[in-house]
């Protein structure tokens, strides 16, 4: 009689997956999901204003002309305790964090930052390639969160300043020689005489090497879009303090900015702009 032990028959292979393998497509679903939601709420955010268009009487010509536009930036100081609770969620569907931060990454040497409001880019802040850094708008109630925000972020960093003042002021720069790098997000929208402002921008900027990056919004591609923004910037200007229906373009052209880059995104409402000062003329 065989001492052999007998071996056990082979189980069969499972037809399912492992539960590495299942943990392996849940993460690579997530970006899928993520993606499948953004997509969705832009085509619905578009589709509704698309849809109200056609109920919408037709705007006063005037309301998109910059000079028929009152001055709105006082309604910051009213809003300026909610205003980062009641813009966090549209933003964040909209895609502005990843704008931001990537606005933050170009930042380094001496930094200005105008129409700062309550410090939205801070947290983004490359401070480590900053020899220094100023924030400047013209409502204390912003520039006062802005100030709590960094110092919360960036309790040991020192050469920072804010600065409570229109932004088409000058503005001098800590060495003394402009600023590397200007940046302002959100801010024609507001300011009372944007081509001045951008005007004042370039003179604060380095000749030799600085750079302006602004991120705004304003008019859309499409004149259907246009339609809605004319109609609703009066009231959304009273509430918000900004008038979203500003041709940006129109804007840059009359500064006369030299601008290298504009990106638009949000059926165009969204821009990008990466522009240098007008470098000055040698004299014979």
């Amino acid at each position: 009689m065989s001492n052999k032990t007998p071996t056990a028959p082979p189980q069969p292979r499972s037809k399912g997956f492992s539960h590495s393998t299942s943990s392996r497509l849940k993460r690579s679903k997530v970006p899928l999901v993520f993606t499948g939601l953004a997509v969705f709420t832009i085509s619905a955010y578009g589709t509704q204003l698309y849809v109200s268009w056609k109920n919408i009487p037709e705007p006063s010509a005037q309301v998109s002309k910059v000079e028929s536009q009152s001055s709105v930036s006082h309604v910051y100081d009213r809003i300026a305790k909610d205003y980062d609770s009641n813009i966090k969620l549209s933003e964040f569907w909209m895609g502005m964090p990843l704008l931001r931060r990537l606005l933050a990454r170009k930042l380094e040497g001496h930094v200005l930052e105008v129409s700062a409001g309550t410090g939205r880019n801070i947290k983004y802040y490359p401070v480590n390639h900053c020899g220094s850094i100023t924030l400047v708008d013209s409502s204390s109630s912003m520039l006062d969160q802005a100030r709590r925000n960094f110092r919360e972020r960036y309790p040991h960093y020192k050469n920072v300043r804010f600065v409570l003042q229109d932004a088409e002021a000058p503005i001098p720069s800590p060495a003394g020689q402009g600023y590397d790098r200007v940046v302002q997000t959100m801010g024609l929208c507001s300011h009372h005489s944007p081509v001045q402002l951008l005007q004042n921008l370039e003179s604060l900027c380095k000749k030799d090497g600085g750079k302006i990056i602004l991120l705004e919004h304003g008019r859309s591609h499409y004149d259907w879009l246009n339609k809605i923004l004319d109609y609703g910037a009066p009231k959304h200007a009273e509430t918000w303090g900004c008038w979203w229906n500003r041709d940006i373009e129109g804007i840059l052209k009359e500064s006369g900015l030299n601008v290298e880059k504009i990106s638009r995104y949000h059926f165009g409402t969204t821009y990008w702009i990466e522009a240098t000062p007008r470098q000055q003329e040698r004299s014979e």
